[in-house]
């Protein structure tokens, strides 16, 4: 049986640059992937500065587009555009941008497994014996990598999801020549396109990846809202048009991060944006800190879990929660907030692309703060 001081189940972003770090310093670590790289995965693609500038290395070569304005439009007919001189979002098509970091992982020495399904594991004393479709492996550390179904956490013990998971629906688009010319000019949200959610539209480098989602989890049909989108676009004609059905975990988990030697990074632990569903950054940092975390700790257990706490309670997890409390302001207080937006609002569009950037953090004391603004508003 082959052993590894970290195995990582998941070969997305958080999975393959957590592999990169501990690689780095030595570290053997292996992934284990159940697909065959490089492989379509559903996600909109759209991958804010801030995750971006802390990337170990270039990535350029994946990106199809890059755009430095950020238009946000809302159904009161308000309209607000926000300009930085970074891109504030780069568009990327999943396959190659997680194939990029994974190679990028390999040159460093990391193993990756692919068509091995995890089917369970078993704990030993100095060890996890990780079952899988095709061999058995044994590793001191298990990170769960493996997304918002997370197989891993339900396996380690995780047995209660305490995440909130969104519904949302992402379809790439093909247009015609007209209509691609006109849209690919603007990355843009559509508020209340969606009730108590958003519709957006990212144009990749020939194709238009466009989405709905929200964040009411009660019934709702977003093909519907979908539809409707279309028509607000001004779409008539799609050339293709492919589907993909997804949740986004837009609240952390409230029961840890950490159990029986396994972490729990990216979706798998709920870090998703709660205000605008991008995961792709805060995967990458999660990855960054559980790495750390193991490198630091000299792969000692409890020293390695609580650095791990100790660095996701210094900004990620704060910031989230921070981000759970505005969200419910946004999608649901939608009174409150057209009054707010009509004389805050390119303050707020401001703000959003300086996080996007990676300028500015999320705010704190959310409900101290928005009853100060109310009170502005009202005397």
């Amino acid at each position: 049986m082959t052993h590894f001081d970290v195995a990582i189940i998941g070969s997305g972003p958080s999975g393959a640059s957590t592999a990169f770090y501990l690689a780095e310093k030595g570290i053997s670590t292996v992934i284990i992937e159940k697909e065959t790289l490089p492989r379509y995965k559903t996600c909109g693609g759209g991958f804010v500065f801030r995750g971006r500038k802390s990337m170990p290395f270039d990535i350029s070569e994946v990106v199809e587009r890059e755009f430095f304005e950020v238009d946000t439009y809302f159904s009161s007919k308000l309209h607000f555009k926000s300009k930085r001189d970074k891109p504030v979002i780069s568009m990327i098509m999943r396959d190659a941008f997680d194939h990029l970091i994974i190679k990028k992982a390999q040159e460093l020495g990391v193993i990756l497994l692919e068509g091995y399904k995890l089917t369970g594991l078993n704990f030993e004393e100095e060890k996890v014996i990780l079952q899988t479709s095709q061999a058995e492996i044994s590793a001191k550390f298990v990170i769960a990598a493996d997304g918002v179904l997370s197989p891993t956490a339900k396996y380690a013990g995780w047995k209660v999801d305490t995440r909130k998971l969104i519904p949302a629906l992402e379809y790439e688009v093909e247009v015609p020549e007209e209509d691609f010319d006109r849209l690919s000019k603007e990355v843009r949200f559509d508020i209340d396109a969606v009730p108590n959610g958003y519709a957006w539209s990212f144009p990749k480098k020939n194709h238009l990846s466009l989405g709905v989602l929200t964040t009411k989890r009660s019934k709702i049909n977003l093909k519907e809202y979908y539809a409707t989108y279309l028509k607000k676009l001004g779409i008539t004609t799609i050339i293709s048009e492919s589907q993909h059905g997804f949740q986004i975990p837009v609240a952390p988990r409230t029961d840890g991060f950490f159990k029986n030697n396994v972490f729990l990074i990216g979706d798998a632990a709920g870090f998703a944006d709660p205000i605008t569903a991008e995961g792709i950054s805060n995967a990458i940092l999660s990855g960054k800190y559980v790495a750390e975390a193991l490198i630091e700790s000299d792969l000692n257990s409890e020293k390695a879990n609580q650095l791990y706490t100790e660095k996701l309670n210094i900004k990620l997890l704060p910031e989230l929660h921070s981000g759970v409390e505005l969200a419910k302001y946004f999608y649901t207080k939608n009174l409150l907030r057209k009054l707010l937006l009509k004389k805050y609002g390119q303050h707020f569009g401001d703000l959003m692309v300086d996080i996007f950037a990676g300028d500015k953090p999320f705010p704190t004391n959310v409900k101290a703060k928005m009853k100060e603004k109310i009170k502005e508003l009202l005397f």
